[in-house]
């Protein structure tokens, strides 16, 4: 197993805030809002569930479908009073700790970097916009789930695919197995991708209710619209907006661009 742990940063140590700040929240709705997993009623509430947002319909009651032949309880709960908010809260929610952190994880290795070349306006924005364009492939995939769907991955997603764009030769550090090990970022994320491929296959053929409980079509829709949006602001953002350190990279060819 291949499990990045850090990139290659050299002499940029300026704060990425919005990065910062996106972890904290994530960490602390999850601790005090969702209460560490406990709290049910908010997390299936205030999650994405695609049949409410076609419908513009609130499922307040457990819903019983079929997979494989059998019954199925689906969890419901009341939502906020305009329900297409879950688009925006479901992004800051999670499942449990494993999977907070393993989103927390790969959002504090690449997130600071795409945000200092964009600026952090642009990058909030960014994220925002990769994590709606991930719910809404979810959505297309089965406009009728009633399968809620939470988690910062599709933003994340995004994030990883500007990444791609934007530094595909920078260097990042995985744990592999009992080593420490350095491949390029486009292998990295390269391998990520085939892992989302070959899962989103499975759940795409055997159906949206399927899938062990992980919003592949949600990442490969971030991941997809993180390289579009990123590789048109490459060209609309020509240089990383100044600041202290932007010398420094230029110098030391710690940002590498295409």
């Amino acid at each position: 197993m291949l499990i990045p742990i850090g990139d290659d940063n050299k002499a940029l140590t300026g704060p990425a805030y919005v990065t910062i700040a996106l972890v904290a929240a994530n960490v602390l709705i999850f601790v005090f809002v969702q209460g560490a997993g406990s709290n049910a009623a908010f997390t299936y509430g205030w999650s994405t569930v695609p049949f409410e947002i076609t419908t513009g319909e609130d499922l307040r009651r457990a819903v019983q479908v079929v997979v494989g032949g059998r019954a199925v309880t689906i969890p419901q709960a009341p939502g906020p009073p305009v329900i297409y908010l879950t688009l925006l809260s479901s992004m800051f929610m999670h499942g449990g700790i494993g999977h907070l952190l393993g989103n927390m994880l790969y959002l504090w290795i690449f997130g600071d970097n795409v945000e200092h070349r964009f600026g952090w306006r642009v990058f909030l924005l960014f994220y925002l916009l990769s994590g709606l364009a991930a719910s809404a492939a979810q959505i297309v995939l089965d406009p009728q789930s009633v399968v809620p769907s939470l988690g910062a991955s599709g933003a994340i997603s995004g994030v990883l695919g500007a990444y791609m764009v934007l530094f595909p030769r920078n260097r990042v550090y995985a744990v592999f197995f009992f080593w420490i090990v350095t491949i390029p970022a486009l292998v990295a994320i390269g391998l990520w991708i085939i892992v989302q491929l070959f899962s989103g296959w499975g759940t795409i053929v055997a159906g949206s209710q399927a899938g062990g409980g992980v919003a592949y079509g949600a990442h490969i829709g971030g991941f997809v619209a993180g390289i579009v949006m990123a590789t048109i602001l490459r060209f609309v953002i020509k240089e990383e907006p100044d600041h202290k350190y932007t010398h420094v990279a230029r110098s030391d060819g710690s940002r590498r661009y295409w």
